[in-house]
C-alpha cells in the first residue's frame, strides 16, 4: 500500500527498532490521555488499528497497557467481549462481532525507521469515522 504524501502525519510515535516482532503496542498520538491506536509488528510489517472494539461503542480492547494479543500472539483480542481478530486484516474471526472489522490506520515508516500515523479529514486517523454536519 502506498502512502499519500499529501496527507498530514502525526508526530513520531516510536522507531521500528523499538517494536519487538510479534508484540503489540498502544499509542496516544492524538493526545486524548489514553491509547487510541495500537500496532502489531509481524516481521517487517506493522499493522495499526484504532483501539475500539467494533462490537460495542467506544470500548478499548486491552485489559492492561499493550495487552492486545491472544496468549499465543496469533490474533488480536478484545478483553471486554472476547472477540478475536485477524492481525493482518482486522476482521473478527470469533466472537460477538463476526462480520465486522477493526478500523485500520495507515502507518508511515521513514527510511530512518520513524513511525507515524497518516491523518485524514479533520486530522483523524485514516479509517476512523468522521462526523460531518
Amino acid at each position: 500500500m502506498s502512502i499519500d504524501t499529501t496527507k498530514p502525519l502525526t508526530d513520531v510515535v516510536c522507531r521500528f527498532s523499538d517494536l519487538e516482532d510479534g508484540k503489540s503496542y498502544g499509542f496516544d498520538p492524538y493526545k486524548k490521555g489514553r491509547d487510541t491506536v495500537f500496532v502489531v509488528r509481524r516481521g517487517n510489517k506493522v499493522h495499526a488499528y484504532v483501539d475500539v472494539c467494533p462490537h460495542y461503542g467506544r470500548t478499548p480492547l486491552p485489559w492492561k497497557k499493550n495487552a492486545y494479543l491472544t496468549g499465543d500472539a496469533q490474533h488480536i483480542f478484545c478483553s471486554a467481549h472476547g472477540a478475536i481478530f485477524d492481525i493482518e486484516t482486522g476482521a473478527c474471526v470469533l466472537g460477538p462481532c463476526l462480520g465486522q472489522s477493526l478500523t485500520s490506520v495507515q502507518v508511515s515508516i521513514s527510511q530512518g525507521g520513524e513511525i507515524r500515523f497518516v491523518l485524514g479529514a479533520e486530522n483523524k486517523p485514516i479509517g476512523e469515522p468522521v462526523v460531518t454536519s
